[in-house]
């Protein structure tokens, strides 16, 4: 089995800012496997550079691990080593998504079916960044009518406090009250423990169907005093990413939000959602900057999750793949085999 590279400089429609900082364009890495007559694509996408993940630290490190015997392996036993030798998440990714996508096409079923799922899934939410609200509102109003999303998500954890904050929100709120869609709100962490508490009633008033990541990560041991006392459903993202984050915090939150960027693929993800609901929590997926391609492989496991984030690629100037349709707000994997996403040509 035979690995390649590709990069795509992938710039967006609207800059993302959330409490940790701006993103304008992404570069992301797709890695194929190849072998047999059949090709698997994945990617690594919202490359860290903070975290040390690139496009380059992607290559190196899959051609350092990789060996042409491993294509003979189970794909569960390729992510146990890649774990072994230290893989980070996103290049994991990228490499377990190229692998159940080729699997998926030498069965000649879509990932879903494999799966034993269905291709029914809750609607997507669009979200709105960190922006005065003056910008807040017109970009709010141009993403549901150009989208038709029933959901939207809220940026909020604006450094220059509470009340941008609730400016922020409310500019969103007024411009998609005559679109008649859900609201949420991410908060990426960027309230302390005051300021979760003082903005979660204040968004509960407001029709907020819930919460996700009011407090920073490693503040894990603050959110039994904000869960005892909440006023609407608490998710967390940052403070999750293995299917062995759940027991920690099954008895503070509501339900978790998992990345495939996170997890590193859909081996990882299929286990932390069964863990999630063993301990009896709410499922949501999200993505990272990705294109249709690793929307794609979200879309094929869509039908586990109570709530869905998968938007990033409405949100690029030019998505580089063609992959799962956007439905009556619901983002609907294909009905090819793997999980049916393909790069166009460059």
């Amino acid at each position: 089995m035979q690995l390649s590279f590709e990069r795509r400089v992938l710039p967006k429609i609207y800059a993302l800012a959330i409490s940790r900082g701006v993103t304008a364009v992404s570069e992301n890495l797709f890695v194929s496997v190849s072998a047999g007559g059949f090709t698997g694509v994945g990617e690594l996408a919202g490359t860290n550079v903070a975290g040390g993940e690139t496009c380059d630290t992607g290559m190196a490190d899959l051609r350092a691990f990789w060996d042409d015997s491993m294509g003979a392996l189970a794909i569960s036993e390729i992510d146990r080593r890649a774990r072994l030798a230290g893989l980070r998440p996103r290049v994991m990714a990228a490499l377990d998504v190229a692998l159940w996508d080729r699997f998926g096409k030498l069965c000649g079923q879509p990932l879903w079916r494999l799966f034993g799922l269905s291709r029914q899934a809750v609607p997507t939410s669009i979200t709105v960044g960190i922006n005065p609200p003056e910008v807040v509102r017109e970009q709010t109003a141009e993403m549901l009518r150009r989208t038709g999303c029933r959901h939207l998500k809220i940026k909020l954890g604006n450094k220059a406090g509470i009340e941008a904050d609730q400016a922020s929100f409310l500019a969103a709120a007024e411009a998609a009250r005559p679109f008649h869609v859900g609201l949420r709100v991410d908060a990426n962490g960027g309230w302390d423990l005051a300021g979760a508490r003082r903005m979660m009633p204040w968004l509960a008033e407001r029709g907020v169907a819930y919460v996700e990541q009011p407090l920073p990560q490693g503040a894990e041991d603050q959110l039994p005093e904000l869960f005892r006392s909440r006023p609407l459903p608490l998710f967390v993202d940052e403070s999750c990413s293995l299917a062995s984050d759940v027991p920690k915090l099954a008895d503070r939150v509501d339900g978790i939000n998992l990345k495939l960027m996170k997890t590193g693929g859909l081996t990882e993800a299929l286990r932390l959602v069964a863990a999630a609901r063993a301990h009896g929590l709410q499922t949501m997926i999200g993505c990272m900057s990705e294109s249709s391609v690793s929307i794609s492989a979200g879309a094929a496991i869509g039908a586990l999750f109570d709530h869905i984030d998968l938007d990033s690629h409405l949100n690029l100037r030019q998505d580089p793949a063609q992959g799962a349709a956007l439905v009556d707000g619901v983002v609907q994997p294909p009905a090819t085999p793997g999980h049916g996403a393909r790069l166009n040509h460059a």
